[in-house]
């Protein structure tokens, strides 16, 4: 797998959905702000030189815009690798539409066969950082999981930050961990970005818990192979509907009642990349100025472990499309950026 170039190229097509969607961040319109991060990968992708399948897409549950799964993407010639892609084009669609911290536009690519065919279902999960590899445990309560890591770190349960989705199916989760007295950063949403930052020493975030979408587990276990990181989730369902499409996804054989690893649910030579949309705990959202913006990226490949910020100046006067007049035009002409 040519994995050094293509974990550098990945990032462009972050780049060009961050970029895009980013003109829309405050104006109060989810579907807009999907849509451009959507288009402008899509176009991007078309210089990729991969022969690249999604996998896990984004936008099922919501109808939203989407890259879907199935969908064919990168140059697919002769020669080039075929992989499985997981994607977000705008991981966290409200946070940008409103101006709020934590959005991300995420790219994971592995060799076919590498990443949980997830349906678009929830998940509970539970992720950490490195040193807690073997401690924490999805089929463990918020407290055990709270006074393992304060263990293995040696420091009080009350020196920790747990970061938790502010929803109301959260509320005993919440309780719970303000009666063992951690600390807690309540997000609107965006916990691939969540799960990362437990990984980053200086985030302020120690352990991530709750229950959110499961295409974003894969996207975070991806981050966290990469990052040596733990994560565990299990699949929750609300409604027997939703069963039926994890069953109908997975297979009939599957244990939709298993505990998924982290390498169950992301495993092999994984590419990641990941660019701020909004200003988050990881990364930079997009600033533009006058005939351009900077962005900030992170890029990662988990057979080397090598992990790589990326600042980027774009000069608008050499890239039209990422105007957004530009991209409607590209859009209306085809070809790639």
């Amino acid at each position: 797998m040519e994995d050094r170039n293509l974990a550098l190229e990945l990032v462009r097509v972050t780049e060009a959905a961050a970029i895009t969607c980013a003109r829309s961040m405050g104006q109060g319109n989810p579907t807009l702000s999907d849509q451009l991060a959507v288009n402008a990968m899509r176009i991007a992708f078309d210089n990729l030189h991969i022969t690249g399948t999604v996998v896990i897409g984004e936008g099922e549950r919501d109808e939203a815009p989407m890259l879907f799964i199935g969908e064919r993407v990168g140059r697919q010639r002769r020669h080039d690798p075929p992989m499985d892609i997981a994607l977000d084009p705008l991981e966290g669609t409200n946070l940008c539409a409103y101006g709020r911290p934590g959005a991300l536009s995420v790219i994971a690519m592995a060799p076919k066969g590498c990443f949980l065919n997830a349906p678009d279902v929830y998940m509970q999960k539970v992720a950490a950082g490195p040193d807690s590899r073997g401690v924490i445990s999805v089929e463990k309560t918020a407290t055990e999981n709270l006074e393992a890591l304060a263990n293995v770190r040696g420091v009080d349960v009350e020196d920790l930050t747990a970061i938790v989705l502010d929803r109301p199916r959260h509320e005993e989760l919440i309780a719970e961990i303000r009666a063992r007295g951690a600390r807690i950063r309540l997000i609107e949403d965006g916990d691939v970005d969540a799960a990362i930052a437990t990984c980053k020493k200086d985030s302020g975030i120690d352990i991530l818990f709750g229950i959110g979408g499961a295409p974003e587990g894969v996207l975070a276990a991806a981050a966290l192979q990469c990052l040596g990181g733990e994560v565990q989730g299990r699949l929750v369902f609300y409604k027997e509907a939703e069963r039926e499409r994890a069953r109908k996804i997975m297979g009939d054989d599957a244990d939709l009642e298993a505990v998924l690893t982290r390498d169950d649910l992301a495993h092999g030579e994984i590419l990641f990349a990941a660019t701020g949309v909004t200003a988050g705990s990881m990364l930079h959202g997009v600033r533009f100025f006058a005939g351009g913006c900077e962005t900030e990226s992170l890029v990662m490949r988990s057979k080397s472990g090598t992990i790589r910020f990326i600042r980027a100046i774009h000069d608008f006067r050499r890239k039209p499309y990422y105007n957004l007049e530009g991209l409607l035009q590209k859009m209306e002409d085809g070809g790639p950026l």
